[in-house]
């Protein structure tokens, strides 16, 4: 398996915004299962994964009030400082959204990069937020989550684009 974008562009059918929500709701039911031991330490972010992904490729289908909606979900789901993870997630769909023309020509391992960059800015945000109300610095390994969200990247982009993929059907195609 190549690690470079193909040469020829595929024409895609559009995404339906029922699978976008599908995944989303997905993801955040992987957020929610009971994590424990050191894959609870290197999990990453499923949902600013996700919300990644859709910024970047379908920046038009999706808004900022789904990050928003999305960040206040986990932050009752976790218990967290409320709006912690709404300040995170919206600021990972600006930079998203700012940078997913060029992030688009990328190869994967150009965009496996990028990924680790923008998902770095929610953690960075939401640490600020934590340390603001008083909390402590919960280690370096708190940063792992980006690594391991960057590693899940190229199954991203194998993976969500099948379903707008058309089937060419040999009877009616054309010559």
């Amino acid at each position: 398996m190549a690690l470079r974008a193909p040469r020829t562009q595929e024409i895609l059918l559009p995404v339906k915004r029922g699978f976008i929500a599908g995944t989303l709701v997905g993801a955040l039911l992987l957020n929610l299962l009971p994590w424990s031991g050191a894959v609870a330490l290197a999990k990453p972010d499923f949902v600013a994964l996700i919300l990644l992904y859709w910024f970047t490729f379908e920046p038009r289908k999706i808004g900022f009030t789904s990050a928003l909606v999305l960040g206040l979900s986990m932050d009752v789901a976790d218990a967290a400082l409320f709006g912690q993870h709404a300040l995170g997630y919206t600021v990972l769909a600006y930079a998203a959204i700012v940078l997913h023309r060029r992030v688009q020509r990328f190869t994967i391992g150009a965009q496996m990069l990028h990924a680790t960059a923008v998902l770095l800015l929610p953690l960075i945000a939401m640490l600020v937020v934590r340390v603001a109300a008083g909390a402590e610095f919960p280690g370096v390994l708190y940063l792992a989550a980006c690594l391991t969200g960057a590693a899940l990247w190229p199954l991203l982009r194998l993976l969500l684009p099948l379903q707008q993929r058309a089937t060419i059907d040999p009877d009616h195609a054309s010559i």
